[in-house]
C-alpha cells in the first residue's frame, strides 16, 4: 500500500484533475475513484469517446463517477465549469517532451501561464479548499552532479542551473512551480502543496506512447539502435507511478501536509534500469543490458548535439556516471508514502507494453 495515512475524506465533494488523459493523471483519477469520489477532469475535446473510454471504464468498475470537460490550459476561463463545487483540484497537466523546437513556446509559456490559468480559477471558485500542483524533482536540480551522497538535496532546494538551452524542460517546471506559490500567497482561501517526483514509472492505466517514461523503458527494451553500443550510466531516479498518485491524496486530504514534497527512490544509472528488467526478461525479450564502457562518456559528448532526445554535451558530463541523491523524508513521514521498489516498478511497466503488444519476443 502505497500510502500508510488514514485520510478523512468527504465524498459528497467532487474533484477536479487537469489533464484527465495523462499518465500521472489517469492513475490518479483511478485511485480518486476507489475511493468513491466524483472526479471531473478536463480533456481537450470529450466528444472524442475512443481517447477516454479507458477512463470511463476505470469509473464504471469502481464506487466513484467520473465527469468530462474540455477545456484548453491556455484559455482564460477554460477551467470555470469543471471546478465548480470542488473541493480540490489537482493540476497535472503540463507539457514533458525531449521533441522541442522552441523552448518557450513548447515548454515554459504553456507550463507558466497554464498553472497562472488554472490557479487564478481555483481564486475565482469558493468551493476550493486545497490545491495539488504537480511539479518535479526538476524544479529542484538539473543534473545529478548538483545532488551529494554526504547531503542529499530536499525540499528547500530550487533550481538555479537549467535555461532555455540546458534543461529547457527543468527551467519550465521550476517556473511553473514558483508562478503557482507567488499565486498561493496572494490568497487565503486555498491552500498549497506541490508534488516534487523523480521519473516516474509503473504501469499506466494503458500504454502512452508520448510518455517520455513509457519510451525510456521502450528503448532498453525492444532493440533501439541508440542501445547498440551498450546502456549509458547516465544518473536518475525515479518513483512509482502509484506512489505519485497516493501522494496527490494524501497532499490533499491531510490537513497537516504543506509545502513541497520530494517523491524519489534511490539514485540509479539508467543501466541499472535495463538491468532490474533483464533479470526477469533477458530470455525472452532484447533487453539492453549491456553496460556502456565509461570510456565511452567522451564519446557520447562529441556526439550530444546530434543525438537529440534533449542531450546536449554539458547533460553527458554532469549526469553520466554521477547518481541522484535525494532526501525523500518528508514524503514518508507528511505523506505516509512507502516505496515500491524500482525493479517492481521497471518490470510491471515493461509487462504492461508485452501485454499491448508494443514490444516483441526475440526471434528464436
Amino acid at each position: 500500500m502505497p500510502c500508510t495515512k488514514e485520510l478523512q475524506i468527504d465524498k459528497s465533494l467532487p474533484v477536479l484533475v487537469t489533464g484527465g488523459t495523462g499518465y500521472v493523471a489517469g492513475v490518479l483519477i483511478s485511485q480518486l475513484l476507489d475511493k468513491g469520489l466524483t472526479v471531473h477532469t478536463t480533456v481537450r475535446d470529450p466528444s472524442k469517446k475512443d481517447r477516454i473510454q479507458y477512463l470511463q471504464d476505470v469509473a464504471d468498475k469502481s464506487s466513484g463517477s467520473i465527469k468530462f470537460f474540455k477545456a484548453d490550459l491556455l484559455t482564460p476561463g477554460a477551467f470555470e465549469e469543471a471546478m465548480q463545487g470542488c473541493y480540490a483540484v489537482f493540476h497535472t497537466a503540463s507539457p514533458f517532451t525531449s521533441e522541442i523546437k522552441d523552448p518557450t513556446k513548447d515548454l515554459v509559456e504553456p507550463a507558466v501561464h497554464g498553472t497562472e490559468n488554472v490557479l487564478l480559477q481555483c481564486n475565482k471558485t469558493p468551493s476550493v479548499r486545497r490545491v495539488v500542483v504537480t511539479s518535479s524533482c526538476v524544479a529542484i536540480y538539473t543534473d545529478a552532479k548538483e545532488t551529494k551522497e554526504e547531503s542529499p538535496t530536499n525540499e528547500e532546494t530550487w533550481n538555479r542551473t537549467a535555461t532555455l538551452t540546458h534543461g529547457p524542460y527543468a527551467l519550465s517546471k521550476t517556473l511553473a512551480e514558483q508562478k503557482a506559490w507567488t499565486i498561493a500567497g496572494g490568497q487565503n482561501h486555498w491552500t498549497l502543496c506541490t508534488i516534487n517526483p523523480s521519473l516516474v514509472v509503473g504501469p499506466g492505466l494503458k500504454y502512452h506512447e508520448s510518455s517520455e517514461s513509457f519510451k525510456l523503458i521502450k528503448s532498453l527494451g525492444s532493440n533501439d539502435p541508440n542501445m547498440a553500443m551498450g546502456v549509458p550510466d547516465f544518473g536518475l531516479s525515479c518513483v512509482d507511478i502509484r506512489d505519485v498518485a497516493a501522494a496527490h491524496i494524501a497532499a490533499a486530504y491531510l490537513e497537516s501536509a504543506a509545502g513541497r514534497h520530494i517523491l524519489s527512490g534511490p539514485g540509479y544509472f539508467i543501466s541499472e534500469l535495463a538491468e532490474a528488467m533483464g533479470k526477469k526478461y533477458a530470455d525472452e525479450y532484447p533487453i539492453a543490458t549491456k553496460r556502456l564502457p565509461g570510456a565511452m562518456k567522451y564519446i557520447m559528448w562529441v556526439v550530444a548535439p546530434f543525438m537529440g532526445q534533449g542531450l546536449d554535451r554539458k547533460s553527458v558530463m554532469d549526469n553520466v556516471g554521477y547518481k541522484c541523491h535525494f532526501d525523500n523524508t518528508k514524503s514518508k513521514e507528511s505523506l505516509g508514502i512507502e516505496y515500491i521498489p524500482m525493479e517492481t516498478s521497471v518490470q510491471e511497466m515493461y509487462q504492461q507494453m508485452i501485454d499491448e503488444k508494443v514490444v516483441e519476443p526475440i526471434t528464436k
